[in-house]
């Protein structure tokens, strides 16, 4: 058993699980959760839905007019085969080549665009834990643009980890075996009777459902043989099972043997005991703390288990148990790079950024979406955090916060860099930034001790350190004189985000 948390509910606590089962919110959205209650928050975070239409797929994507690219793609081939049948083998590779960096460059378009997209919705989603298990299924069966090279299909695993976000994770393996990104990504694509490859087989134990040291190197391979025959037809966009490359002689894998093909597989590592503790111990990672006390795993991948792998009450338990609100927990960790870009927009009100902003911001903080760095998925914890990148967090926030509230553009503030991301660039002309009247009312300003109070709940939902919070207060009383303006409330602000209190959640 996980013990539950007490009956108390206190304003932290709700802040602290906006953050952690979503991307934080700014003070009105945390009063809002947290005058539902705990049990009622939690299920608020759980049930929440949105109308499909809200965040349209870009057209591209849809499923109709990617099938008719796909057709257009190939009836460019053949006539780029029949228009350089009579020119010179220099001419025609030129040709080729110039057709190539055309649909390269088509491409990297659309995969900003899918960037874009998803950005978007994870900042303005009214159900933010699907977006935040999306995130998580996303890393977890990572696959990368870079090597997929198809927007489209990923912009569709995409929509797949939302609509099984908090649903069955066995399920939801079922789902990657016959899913064209992960196909290509791993080469299953091409894997067939006498020629298996073990890319699946083995990053479906080691790193989906068993991890490492809980399968035996004659099950990778008996795995691969049994994973052949899976194809994507680009013509139609499904993926079926052809069994005549399919290898169907007898297989031994966990001590039993059969005929079995990669559903078989997959329904015999559900057979495992260790499936369950290895995921509820990665989700209980991803919301809560590394190296999680053995017993507290046992009993969640106990409760997995009678749900039928469901994990949907699998996060309601870690929402509500004590551990999840308790000081080892709250404010320990280090905010990944898209929490930390989306949890600055909120608390500052934003409902839009600078024009390439998001896109450079993941460049430099080293998390693009769709570009997860190996199958492994990216490095957490310290691993976000070093001199450059936190350096990179400090200017970025400066990049929100820095300007007047009338709209207008300030000078660039010293040390804060302008980059750029590949054809994205960032545009601070004619955005307005946040609305300081807002988050600083005139009257608070009268005060600078209360307007300090203020931001460091906006900010940091809890107490500081004496000498920090001294630090601000401070400043702020060195900066008020006959107004306290726009401007220096976002220079109060920016000192804030720009310490190693913000970097944690």
């Amino acid at each position: 058993m996980i013990p539950e948390a007490a009956d108390s509910w206190t304003i932290g606590e709700a802040a602290h699980l906006l953050n952690r089962a979503g991307f934080g919110g700014h003070p009105d959205a945390i009063k809002a959760l947290h005058a539902l209650g705990r049990k009622g928050a939690v299920d608020s975070l759980l049930s929440a839905q949105e109308a499909p239409e809200d965040f349209p797929i870009p057209d591209w994507a849809r499923r109709e007019q990617a099938l008719d690219d796909l057709k257009s793609q190939r009836d460019s081939k053949k006539q780029m085969m029949m228009a350089t049948r009579g020119l010179s083998s220099k001419k025609a590779e030129e040709t080729k080549r110039e057709l190539f960096k055309k649909a390269q460059m088509l491409k990297r378009e659309r995969g900003i665009e899918a960037q874009s997209w998803w950005f978007e919705r994870m900042l303005r989603s009214k159900a933010p834990l699907r977006e935040k298990m999306t995130l998580f299924w996303h890393d977890h069966f990572a696959t990368s643009i870079q090597k997929v090279n198809q927007p489209v299909i990923m912009v569709w695993q995409n929509d797949l980890f939302r609509r099984h976000a908090a649903g069955n994770f066995k399920a939801l393996t079922h789902a990657m075996l016959m899913d064209p990104a992960m196909m290509r990504y791993l080469d299953t694509q091409d894997s067939q009777k006498g020629k298996p490859n073990e890319n699946f087989a083995r990053e479906i134990m080691e790193l989906f459902t068993l991890g490492e040291g809980h399968y035996s190197e004659n099950d990778v391979r008996e795995a691969a043989r049994a994973f052949t025959g899976y194809q994507f037809n680009p013509s139609t966009g499904a993926v079926q099972h052809n069994e005549r490359r399919w290898d169907e002689t007898p297989k031994t894998i966990f001590g039993k043997t059969g005929n079995f093909n990669g559903t078989d597989v997959i329904n015999l590592i559900f057979e495992q005991p260790q499936t369950a503790k290895f995921i509820a111990g990665k989700i209980w990672e991803f919301f809560a703390y590394e190296n999680p006390p053995p017993k507290a795993i046992d009993a969640l991948a106990d409760s997995l288990r009678k749900s039928n792998y469901e994990i949907a009450p699998l996060l309601c338990k870690i929402f509500l148990s004590k551990e999840f609100y308790s000081e080892t927990t709250m404010g320990s960790q280090i905010k990944c790079p898209i929490q930390f870009i989306i949890q600055l927009h909120k608390q500052l009100e934003l409902d839009e950024s600078p024009k390439g902003f998001a896109q450079n911001a993941q460049q430099q903080l080293g998390q693009i979406l769709f570009m997860p760095p190996n199958v492994a998925g990216w490095d957490w914890g310290k691993a976000w955090i070093n001199t450059n990148t936190l350096l990179a967090r400090y200017n970025l926030a400066g990049v929100l916060c820095k300007i007047t509230g009338k709209g207008k553009p300030m000078s660039r503030p010293r040390g804060v860099k302008i980059p750029r991301m590949g054809r994205a660039r960032l545009e601070m002309r004619d955005w307005p930034g946040p609305d300081y009247e807002k988050i600083a009312p005139p009257p608070l300003r009268e005060n600078p001790e209360e307007l300090v109070k203020s931001l460091i709940f906006r900010f940091f939902h809890g107490p500081l350190p004496a000498k920090a919070a001294a630090s601000f207060i401070e400043y702020a009383q060195s900066k008020k004189g006959a107004s306290f303006t726009d401007k220096q409330v976002a220079e109060l602000c920016h000192l804030m985000l720009s310490t190693p209190y913000y970097q944690l959640c």
